[in-house]
């Protein structure tokens, strides 16, 4: 490519009025007519969790496919996980709990879908019924850890300041937890 054909890069002041450009039009957000003037920063945070919330579940369940468990819902994939999370046996309710799912249909549902494809199992202990991962759940779940290695760590490795800033953001992101919970209480008393 000749020095006349090459694509030149933006001037310095034409980067800066794009900037300004940017400021002007506003946070990125989904819903403009919920943008609060005490707290732009929430909406551009909500948007950005809808985008980040939809990217995870399109890439568990992609993960999950390629480690062998294909036809499953984001939910089914992380009710799995947590079954299998420190081989113990757990109930339907602390399942529940755990994950924050107050309808306990969707999860029970998840664990059928489980149950039938033989990947988690059910027993009974005294009235409740508990769950636990299978040795061929167990298989799935290490080949979704090898293919996350794989396919997701390796690329958080290339920057080590990012795992920290991660590590803030988990943080963050369970506080605002509680807080959304908060609010949603005081929303379901009005």
């Amino acid at each position: 490519m000749t020095a006349a054909a090459r694509p030149k890069s933006p001037a310095p002041a034409a980067t800066a009025k794009v900037g300004k450009a940017a400021k002007a039009r506003g946070p990125i957000v989904s819903s403009a007519h919920l943008v609060s003037d005490r707290s732009a920063e929430m909406s551009e945070f909500e948007f950005g969790l809808i985008v980040a919330g939809n990217a995870f579940h399109r890439w568990v369940v992609h993960c999950m496919a390629a480690a062998g468990l294909r036809d499953l819902t984001p939910l089914d994939v992380v009710v799995l996980h947590h079954v299998t999370h420190r081989a113990r046996d757990k109930r339907l309710a602390d399942i529940c709990f755990i994950m924050n799912v107050e309808d306990t249909h969707v999860v029970n549902y998840s664990l059928k879908k489980l149950l039938a494809l033989g990947v988690v199992a059910s027993s009974k202990n005294g009235k409740d019924v508990t769950y636990a991962a299978t040795e061929a759940g167990r298989a799935h779940v290490q080949r979704y850890r090898e293919i996350r290695e794989s396919c997701l760590i390796d690329a958080l490795n290339a920057d080590d300041g990012l795992n920290r800033d991660i590590g803030e953001l988990a943080r963050l992101l369970r506080v605002l937890s509680g807080m959304y919970d908060q609010a949603a209480r005081a929303a379901a008393s009005m």
